[in-house]
């Protein structure tokens, strides 16, 4: 039997999530299940989504991991590649307004919105009108970073280095700003070391220091400013929720709490056949998509390779210690979104970066879910998430932890954390009495990324972000010697966050299909709905014309004035001496 005359079977192994991975994997499920695969998703645990799930306490309600959505287009694309839409499936995306209150030690406070007024009011205040001229600058450049890095990076894979020499890519490279920093780039702009904070702290999304993550990354302050930012009711598990709904309506199987203990391999070792389940049980299938921690992968659920010690040896991103506060009032001056800058601004990302600890006065994210979602919290209280960023953790090899006594002491570092939070938080704010509102209080720490979601190095957003990491540097999302063998999350191209692993998603799903000579159906259901009939006269793009009025006129007087010339030149008799 051919193989486009049965369906084709996929396994994705989405055992140990990583961060934004689960969306990633229950996308490329349901987009294989879309093309026609029969699709199984084994998982360990007994709920999808790995850290985009949810912590629940008596009525209180947290996201473990991301709580805020960027990038909305690339969700509703995922929907709408299998037919449907976040609406559709009863998602429904609030806009956060203000983006985020950041708070500095002197006092003051600085407000990101996506309002052009507020953000002028803001900007003035400490730079004055050319400050606002500038920061308009820094917008443009970094809607170039956005629109060329979604066309030409978040939609295209990168298999080989030869895909980083494609004229559409290379030509646009020095543009993106690849080899200057974020801090550097935001320096061009922004005069004042406040203001160049302001917009550069965004890196810590990619688990990166400002000072080393290149310039490019300045798209996640133009996404914020410019689509805002969005919070799904119900907390961000209700779109992995309807993503593994969809996925079901489409035959998708989803067998949780099922653990995978190796990939199974033919006996030239150059294929993936299937899996073989932690109780001994073989699947098999034509393709296995994997989902897990690519470092645990390479290191755990494949044969020993040079590939696999390479990877333990790439730099990786940061870690955290996360606190899931159930308090028992409000805290009003809190905003949904907060951020607390460390006065040591560069040395705080150096102790995190270079040392792998905690720093002595750290930077830290303060959600409060409660305020943009009651559903969050009982009535009159409030649920707090605090992320700060650490070090990784510091182990010989993959499997190995810290020892209690070790350099990170994480018991240690929570309890100073936690006292410099509540401190830091009450003398910037204003905000009195949190430690006895608190009522409930857990903790995950770099141990707990690691042991739960078997995260390398309880690195939270998997290898780095730096240059050497991305494009065709960045792992590949098929196997370089092992076929039917493919990759999907943050440590793959086109690298980490939910909304990049969707589109990672697509960009895997894509590449399985094309293996199969099979059709991409998205691309016929998009083409089917674009409208239909000749463009109104309203709508019609106008090109400008060669020259504006001003320059035919400008052209006017430039030849009245040669005639001149000759003509005066004439009558004096040096026209033949002057002019031949």
């Amino acid at each position: 039997m051919s193989q486009k005359s049965r369906q084709q079977t996929a396994i994705i192994v989405a055992d140990r999530f990583l961060p934004g991975a689960g969306v990633g994997g229950v996308a490329a499920a349901a987009r294989l299940a879309k093309a026609g695969f029969k699709v199984t998703v084994f998982e360990k645990n007994n709920f999808t989504g790995g850290r985009c799930s949810l912590i629940r306490h008596e009525g209180y309600r947290f996201d473990q991991g991301p709580s805020l959505l960027l990038l909305p287009h690339l969700f509703r694309e995922a929907f709408n590649d299998v037919d449907t839409s976040l609406e559709a499936e009863g998602v429904e995306l609030m806009k956060c307004e203000p983006n985020y209150n950041l708070w500095f030690s002197d006092g003051e406070s600085f407000e990101l919105s996506t309002d052009v007024a507020r953000m002028k009011e803001e900007v003035e205040r400490w730079e004055g009108k050319d400050g606002f001229e500038r920061y308009l600058g820094f917008l443009q450049e970094a809607h170039r970073h956005y629109e060329l890095s979604v066309t030409h990076v978040l939609r295209k894979n990168f298999t080989s280095l030869l895909s980083m020499t494609r004229p559409s890519f290379l030509r646009h490279l020095l543009a993106l700003h690849p080899f200057e920093s974020i801090y550097s780039r935001a320096s061009k702009y922004f005069w004042t070391e406040r203001l160049r904070r302001v917009f550069t702290f965004g890196s810590m999304y990619m688990g990166m220091s400002p000072f080393d993550a290149p310039g490019t990354y300045s798209l996640l302050q133009y996404t914020e400013l410019a689509e805002g930012i969005w919070y799904p009711k119900g907390g961000f598990h209700s779109v992995i929720a309807a993503l593994v709904r969809v996925g079901e309506r489409l035959g998708v199987t989803y067998r949780l709490s099922t653990s995978v203990s190796k990939i199974s391999l033919d006996s030239r070792r150059r294929r993936a056949t299937g899996v073989v389940l932690s109780n001994g049980e073989s699947m098999s299938a034509d393709v296995v998509l994997v989902n897990a921690d690519l470092v645990y992968a390479y290191n755990n659920l494949l044969p020993p390779s040079s590939a696999a010690k390479s990877l333990q040896k790439r730099h990786s991103s940061c870690s955290s210690i996360s606190f899931y506060w159930a308090m028992n009032r409000k805290i009003p001056e809190l905003t949904t979104h907060n951020i607390f800058l460390a006065d040591d601004y560069r040395e705080s990302f150096d102790d995190i970066f270079k040392k792998q600890l905690i720093p002595t006065q750290p930077s830290f994210y303060v959600n409060v879910p409660s305020r943009i979602d009651p559903t969050a919290s009982p009535d009159g209280t409030d649920a707090i998430v605090v992320l700060v960023p650490v070090g990784h953790l510091l182990d010989d090899h993959v499997g190995k932890g810290v020892e209690a006594h070790g350099k990170q002491d994480w018991d240690f570092m929570v309890s100073k954390a936690r006292d410099t939070i509540f401190s830091t938080i009450e003398a910037r704010t204003g905000a009195r009495g949190l430690q006895d509102a608190l009522v409930k209080e857990i903790v995950n720490t770099p141990q707990n990324w690691k042991d739960v979601f078997n995260l390398d190095k309880g690195s939270i957003l998997g290898l780095s972000h730096s240059f050497f990491n991305v494009l065709s540097f960045r792992p590949s999302t098929r196997h370089a010697s092992i076929q039917g063998l493919h990759f999907v999350g943050a440590s793959t191209h086109p690298g980490t966050g939910v909304p990049i692993c969707l589109a990672g998603s697509k960009i895997t799903a894509e590449q399985v299909l094309e293996g199969f000579g099979m059709e991409k159906p998205w691309d016929r259901t998009r083409s089917s709905d674009r409208p239909k009939g000749e463009t109104r006269e309203l709508d019609r793009i106008q090109s400008l014309p060669l020259l504006s009025n001003v320059h035919i006129a400008i052209l006017i007087c430039f030849f009245m004035l040669l005639t001149t010339v000759f003509r005066f030149a004439g009558r004096e008799g040096l026209g033949e001496g002057v002019w031949r």
